[in-house]
């Protein structure tokens, strides 16, 4: 039964839950215990690259984004060893061209997603984007051409931002509400093992004569194949199917989910889902794609709901963080190291162990003084770097140093960063993913479209600028800007970034009814404080 089919007896009996049952009856569900299937949804994002085999039980598993991690980490050993493989050694202006085309790949790859994920599930745009991947993996990993090299970078690009955009809303969808800020973080640390594995690799391949660059992309296609096969597996989002009129699949989904809930929490979980989707179906069911779009914009709490998280994403793309990993090898031989990739791998290994500290404390501490602490941190690590740069004689014509002896500010520097990429990772990078929560189910997924389009936009602006910028402001000039874009976002997280840890996602949507709605979210937390310390934190049933 599809959402235009609904009876008018479904109606009505939406109507007499909500004239009987407020928000929080109506998702006691979320009070029970999860199962292991729940947890395994996060747990094997970030080890399934590697474990994936060892795991039987329940396998309701999802770890598309080893694959987005892979690709962004491997690219910065690959432009400073890949040589004249393509012809001709690579220019600036074809560095930043291979590395931005990713973005711009990933920007169209997550309207693509967008648009087809309401309509087709959460499951099918996944599928597309694992073939996406392989396709544009071939075709690099084959390139003696900068233009089939190029090519193959926007191919994958489209893979990458499909799946970017998809898996954290799917995840979030599925996860308990007192788990999910947690489950969506694993989806992160997998970014970021998939990063230092490919730095790693990229390392290690560097010393191999010859074409070993290959070898470092080629294998990139395994993650996206391994999750094609096991994604068979993985059900649909209870609220997609709600959202398809199939409420016993919905309800066979969070049995699984929640395996000790009644029959009657289920279906008030069911009617919850319905009524957070009653108003809006009845009012858009005759209304085209384009016209859904523009609510966004014209409905002022939905508004401030994308607005909310499309900012913070921003800030975590424009704060500077992805010229450290696109450009991290080339960042540290300007500074005079003497091993850049390698020492670029600590960049990755920093980013993966704080990526983990994300998932102890976002569901404890909550988002909002996650934020607040790391975005002002990371703003004064790059002031640091900035003034650090000042010392550093360097020819911005080339990017070379003008002198064999760096001295105190070279380790400066890298202390700065690797400080700035532990703030980065524990904080805005998982934060940023996380806000899919924040946008209402009638329009989350044109709102995470949004979302994942800021990303792939800003990220193509700082790919596609860092080394012009630094050749034409000079490095301390360069992250003097980022320290600027820091600050910035360190003010909108104070003023108007709400907490919503624990909050069930039917009830987040009023928090924006009530301006950016951060007074509101916190007498809300102070409301049911003791509701979280009595519920059971158990995971075996």
């Amino acid at each position: 039964m599809k959402v235009e089919d609904r009876s008018k007896d479904d109606f009505e009996e939406i109507e007499n839950v909500k004239a009987s049952s407020d928000q929080s009856d109506l998702n006691n569900i979320e009070g029970t215990t999860a199962s292991k299937a729940a947890w395994l949804i996060s747990i094997v994002v970030s080890i399934g690259g590697l474990l994936f085999g060892m795991i039987s039980v329940k396998p309701m598993r999802i770890y598309s984004d080893i694959e987005i991690g892979y690709d962004t980490g491997y690219i910065s050993a690959v432009l400073v060893t890949i040589g004249s493989s393509l012809g001709h050694d690579l220019s600036s202006n074809e560095q930043e061209m291979v590395t931005s085309l990713t973005s711009g790949g990933a920007l169209v790859g997550a309207v693509g997603a967008g648009l087809t994920a309401d309509r087709f599930g959460r499951r099918w745009p996944i599928w597309g984007a694992c073939l996406l991947f392989v396709i544009g993996t071939v075709l690099q990993t084959a390139a003696f051409s900068v233009e089939q090299f190029a090519a193959g970078r926007f191919v994958v690009g489209l893979g990458v931002g499909g799946a970017a955009m998809i898996v954290p809303m799917y995840i979030g969808e599925l996860a308990p509400a007192k788990y999910r800020g947690r489950m969506v973080a694993f989806n992160n640390m997998s970014v970021t093992f998939g990063q230092l594995l490919a730095s790693a690799l990229g390392a290690g391949f560097a010393q191999v004569k010859g074409e070993g660059w290959r070898a470092t992309v080629g294998l990139g296609a395994a993650p996206a194949l391994i999750l094609a096969g096991l994604l068979v597996f993985c059900p649909e989002s209870p609220r997609q199917l709600v959202s398809h009129g199939y409420h016993e699949a919905a309800k066979a989904v969070l049995l699984r989910i929640y395996p000790t809930s009644t029959e009657e929490q289920r279906h008030a979980k069911i009617m919850s889902i319905e009524l957070s989707l009653n108003e809006a179906t009845q009012a858009m069911t005759e209304e085209s794609l384009w016209v859904t779009f523009k609510r966004i914009f014209t409905t002022p709490a939905t508004c401030r709901a994308v607005l909310t998280a499309c900012m913070v994403m921003a800030i975590s793309q424009l704060g500077g963080f992805n010229t450290l990993m696109y450009y991290a090898a080339t960042l540290f031989s300007i500074v005079g190291f003497n091993n850049p990739t390698a020492v670029g791998i600590t960049v990755s290994a920093t980013n993966f162990v704080f990526s983990i500290v994300n998932i102890v404390l976002v569901d404890r501490l909550g988002r909002r003084i996650i934020l607040t602490v790391t975005v002002l941190g990371m703003a004064i690590c790059m002031m640091i770097a900035a003034v650090a740069f000042s010392y550093i004689p360097v020819n911005t014509s080339t990017l070379e140093l003008e002198t064999d002896q760096v001295g105190w500010p070279g380790p400066v520097v890298l202390v700065a960063i690797i400080c700035y990429v532990a703030c980065f990772s524990s904080g805005v990078a998982t934060i940023a993913w996380i806000g899919t929560e924040l946008i209402p189910l009638e329009v989350r997924a044109l709102g995470t479209m949004l979302n994942t389009v800021t990303c792939w936009s800003t990220n193509i602006i700082i790919a596609s600028t860092f080394l012009s910028m630094m050749k034409t402001w000079t490095p301390s000039g360069a992250f003097g800007f980022y320290t600027g874009i820091c600050f910035v976002g360190w003010l909108f997280v104070i003023f108007s970034y709400p907490e919503c840890k624990g909050m069930p996602l039917e009830a987040v949507r009023e928090v924006f009814s009530n301006g950016f709605g951060v007074g509101y979210s916190k007498k809300w937390q102070k409301e049911h404080e003791n509701d979280a310390k009595t519920e059971t934190v158990a995971v075996g049933h």
